[in-house]
């Protein structure tokens, strides 16, 4: 099984504060759905752009990198047997009816941080 991320492209944070309550819950079910099929390992929603602090080589900015439209609004990683499965999976995101995208990506390798002893 591979590991792909998910990145999630929108406007802005679906948990910006002026959200809309039917964007967030549609989100929301994605994510339970993701949950029960077992292929998803983790999972990050962003706080809102206006968040961002951009470091460049020439110093740091607010904001996010890059002037666009959209921004990575969150991701998640996901297992899958192949980049169609994955693909198939990425197609269920609700942001892709609200005017956003997604990009899959393969995940070439990873890290878990273990919890400190006590």
């Amino acid at each position: 099984m591979a590991q792909y991320a998910v990145l999630i492209y929108a406007a802005d944070a679906a948990h910006r504060d002026d959200a809309v309550q039917e964007e967030l819950e549609a989100h929301e079910r994605h994510a339970q759905e993701l949950e029960r099929s077992a292929c998803m390992s983790a999972a990050f929603a962003l706080e809102s752009r206006d968040t961002a602090t951009s470091i460049r080589a020439d110093g740091v900015t607010d904001g996010p990198f890059l002037e666009a439209k959209e921004v990575v609004a969150g991701f998640y990683i996901i297992d899958a047997t192949d980049l169609d499965a994955a693909l198939a999976i990425a197609r269920l995101n609700p942001v892709l009816r609200q005017g956003g995208g997604v990009e899959v990506r393969p995940v070439a390798g990873s890290f878990v941080r273990q919890p400190l002893p006590a």
